[in-house]
This record gives C-alpha cells, structure tokens and sequence, in this order.
C-alpha cells in the first residue's frame, strides 16, 4: 500500500512551491457550499457577461470549446422546461433568479478554424462521431465546472442539477441550434438567512488516490 508523500514535498523528496492564492482556494473549494435558497436579487447581464469572460478561458482538449449554455433569465422561460424537471429540482430551479441549461455542440469541430487552426483537426473529429461525441461531452461537462467555480468567485451562489428530461430541455432551448444539454445549474446571489445542511462526507485521501 502506497502512502502520500509529507505535505508541501513531492515522492523524491523536493519541495513544492506553495499556492499563491490560498484564500482563494480555501474560499471556493471549503467555505462555498451548494446553494439552499437563493436572495430576490437580480443576477445582472454585466455579471452573466462577466461569468462567461472567465469560463470560456479555462483549459479545454485542443481549445475545442465545445460547451453551449442557455441563461434563462426570466419566469417565462424557466416555466417553459418545468414540466421536464423532475419534482425534487421544481422548486429550486424556479426560484432562482438565473438558470443555466449546461449544453455543449456535437459540431464543436466546425469552429477549430478559429479555436484550433490545426491541419486536419477539424476533418479529424468529423470522420469519427464516437470520437467528437466523447470529445464534446467530456469537455463540455468541464467547461460546466468551471462555469461553476467562476460564478463562485463573483460572489454568486450555485445548485447544479442533472435530474430533468434532456430531449424536452434541447426541445425548448436547443432545437435551433441542435445543441445537446448535459445538466442545469441553479444561479443567483445566496439567501444569507439560510442554514446549510451540514456538509455531506467526502472519501479520503487514500480511498481516492493512488499514489503511483
């Protein structure tokens, strides 16, 4: 059985610079938690525009960039995807001042001529749907993450949400574009008067890792 090497030292014994930014962290990973309740306050376009600036700059394979995402800002559109909601996500999805339809483009390879102007890039993944399909799914889910920790950083309070019928949800918001939707995410500013629950438990270290 492997153990992990002394805090702040690698395997070989050298020292590891240590982050530059550990408030940060510590606010974005320990003291944010998933939102309960959401304040009435509005989530504005400034700040949705913001959200975006910051997201779309995270590490994606070949700078694909495969995700999409729909903001619905209003009751009206919220109101459209209720019935595809399954009953535990009603009520928090439509009490949110903002929420996000987390998609991605299967023909995200059309747009490497300007994110990845790499020879045969493009025809690469059009040859091969498993590939593109997998490619589009695995980086969009990424780029949903950080939309996540980005809204974090700005203040914003968030719920992700994956139960929901897909084909309804891509129905209403998608059809256009023919863009697949992966999950929900719940967005506004937190309702300070609400309690969190106490946090869930996480697996430890050495029943997630290996060292190796």
């Amino acid at each position: 059985m492997t153990t992990s090497p002394p805090s702040g030292v690698t395997p070989d014994g050298q020292q590891v610079e240590q982050p530059k930014s550990p408030l940060l962290a510590e606010e974005l990973f320990t003291h944010c938690r998933t939102a309960e309740g959401f304040s009435t306050k509005a989530v504005g376009d400034d700040v949705l525009h913001q959200l975006y600036d910051l997201l779309k700059l995270g590490p994606t394979s070949g700078n694909c960039s495969p995700a999409r995402f729909a903001f619905l800002q209003t009751q009206e559109a919220r109101e459209a995807i209720r019935p595809a909601l399954s009953l535990g996500n009603v009520e928090r999805a439509m009490a949110a001042p903002v929420l996000v339809v987390v998609g991605y483009d299967p023909l995200f390879f059309e747009q490497l001529k300007t994110l990845n102007p790499l020879p045969g890039l493009r025809d690469w993944f059009a040859a091969d749907v498993g590939l593109s399909d997998e490619t589009a799914f695995r980086n969009g889910t990424l780029q949903g993450a950080y939309l996540i920790m980005a809204a974090r950083a700005l203040g914003l309070a968030v719920r992700p949400m994956s139960g929901f019928d897909a084909m309804m949800v891509e129905e209403q918001c998608f059809r256009k574009k023919g863009w697949r939707a992966n999950f929900l995410v719940a967005l506004g500013y937190p309702d300070e008067a609400m309690e969190p629950p106490p946090r869930a438990p996480r697996l430890p270290m050495d029943e997630a890792c290996l060292w190796l």
